[in-house]
């Protein structure tokens, strides 16, 4: 274990995170919010430890796949530890786990929250929270990569590790380089959005917050009713880049070199028509009760705002979806296991794996009936690797018992069961709101839930094998 390397990396990742502090400074001061010296003291922080950690350079720069796993999972516990600060430091919150559950939240995307006002926070404190969806979806050691070369050709452990997808592959030989392109198609569509949204009427503070949260699928929001407020134009901004930033980068990349058949391939096209397919059967199933929206085009805006917020896992809301028929609630949760795109900044399963699992079972069934005929999987013309499809199925089975320890864990605080089960669905697969008391925020469950809740936020986030990576003894053995 290249023990000095990890040292070296969390330091720079420390030094980038005290330089993410600068944004909500400047912020602070603008609106004289009085969280000014709470960022400046966690700016001063993190220079100072990450400064110390960098001073000797490690002798070997070199790592292999374990200590890309370290690394990832570390640095997003560090991300989330030492983000935690300004919201102590402000006193918006006297409970560390709390911070660190908002912070956690932030980061990993998730969008779930601890507060039940948001609108009495100071500036500078919503406009951190929204800052690390941001930097948290396409991957904070991505974005470290595009500007600092850590370690020559091994950066690819890195970001196989941080990448959500079953198969990451670099757009160009190196992978900086592919770390810049990914972040340059990221910031390009952000800025697009954020000026929509300006030509849409909203104001400059809530425009930025929305852009954050909406581009790395987050959630978290300025107003208390979430989206609700906003126009409908704003809306219909808001649901069609979270269905935007759900596709994979790459999509955007071969689009942008005019392979269009490439870029518009079998997961794109099978996202496109589960959210389609959702948004057709919700809209009939909640306008025909006739006791939800009065007209056709208004229930059409708010189900396709909720579908995409939920198959994007952002979980901004324009509407109570937890009155809605049980139909529509069971179609919710399910769209919150799916997820986006591999390569998005959504979470969830991801619909690749959906498609690999399926085509998978459809080929058990072709060998049951003709045991000696031999069929590989493929998508698009192209065979599944067999180191792929067993990968996917290993994420399925530890997927399910992460999923049912930590429902197990939650039990103990005696919620209803569809409160629990959402709760875990909406914090493991990165969604934010749940059903039941776990709609609205996480507010109701105990210091123990909300530890279990930040370990499935990062596990999800990293696709569980990161995280789980630094229990098991034998990473720290000597290969």
């Amino acid at each position: 274990m290249n023990y000095s390397m990890i040292r070296y990396t969390l330091g720079w990742l420390l030094l980038f995170e005290a330089a993410f502090f600068a944004l909500p400074l400047v912020c602070s001061l603008i609106y004289s919010d009085g969280a000014l010296l709470a960022f400046f003291f966690s700016m001063l922080i993190c220079a100072a430890l990450g400064s110390l950690m960098i001073i000797k350079k490690p002798k070997k720069t070199g790592f292999y796949a374990k200590e890309g796993f370290v690394i990832v999972s570390l640095s997003w516990i560090f991300l989330s530890i030492f983000g935690a600060m300004p919201f102590m430091f402000s006193g918006v919150t006297s409970s560390y786990i709390d911070a660190l559950f908002e912070t956690a939240s932030g980061f990993t995307t998730t969008g779930a929250s601890i507060f039940t006002e948001v609108e009495w926070l100071p500036k500078s404190i919503l406009l951190w929270r929204s800052f690390t969806h941001w930097v948290g979806g396409m991957g904070v050691l991505v974005f470290i990569m595009a500007f600092l070369p850590l370690s020559g050709g091994h950066n690819m452990h890195i970001m196989r590790a941080e990448s959500p997808g079953p198969e990451v592959s670099k757009l160009v030989p190196k992978v900086r380089n592919t770390a810049i392109i990914l972040y340059g198609i990221y910031f390009a569509i952000t800025v697009i959005q954020f000026v929509a949204l300006l030509i849409s009427g909203m104001n400059v503070f809530d425009s930025i917050n929305t852009t954050f949260s909406t581009a790395g699928t987050g959630g978290f929001g300025v107003k208390n009713d979430s989206l609700a407020s906003a126009s409908s134009a704003q809306q219909i901004i808001v649901t069609v880049f979270m269905l935007i930033f759900s596709v994979n980068f790459n999509s955007y990349y071969l689009v942008l070199k005019c392979k269009f058949k490439d870029a518009f391939n079998t997961e794109v096209r099978v996202f496109i028509g589960i959210v389609i397919a959702a948004i057709a059967i919700i809209t009939f199933n909640v306008f025909s009760a006739r006791d939800y929206f009065q007209d056709i085009g208004e229930a059409i805006r708010h189900v396709a705002f909720t579908v995409a917020s939920i198959i994007s896992t952002t979980g901004f809301t324009t509407t109570n979806f937890d009155i809605w028929p049980s139909l529509s609630r069971t179609i919710i949760v399910l769209l919150m296991f799916v997820g986006a795109c591999a390569g998005s900044t959504g979470g969830g399963i991801k619909c690749s794996r959906i498609v690999i699992l399926i085509k998978g079972m459809f080929r058990e069934l072709r060998t049951i009936i003709h045991p000696r005929q031999v069929k590989k999987i493929t998508i698009d013309s192209r065979p599944v690797e067999h180191e792929v499809l067993r990968s996917v199925n290993a994420y399925i089975v530890t997927f399910i018992t992460v999923f049912i320890f930590s429902l197990l864990i939650i039990s103990f605080d005696n919620h209803d069961l569809i409160t629990s089960f959402t709760s875990v669905a909406a914090t493991i697969n990165n969604v934010g709101p749940g059903l039941g008391e776990a709609y609205s925020n996480f507010t109701a469950f105990s210091p123990l839930s909300k530890i279990v809740f930040i370990f499935d936020m990062l596990a999800g986030r990293l696709e569980l094998f990161p995280m789980l990576i630094l229990f098991s003894p034998l990473t720290y053995k000597k290969s």
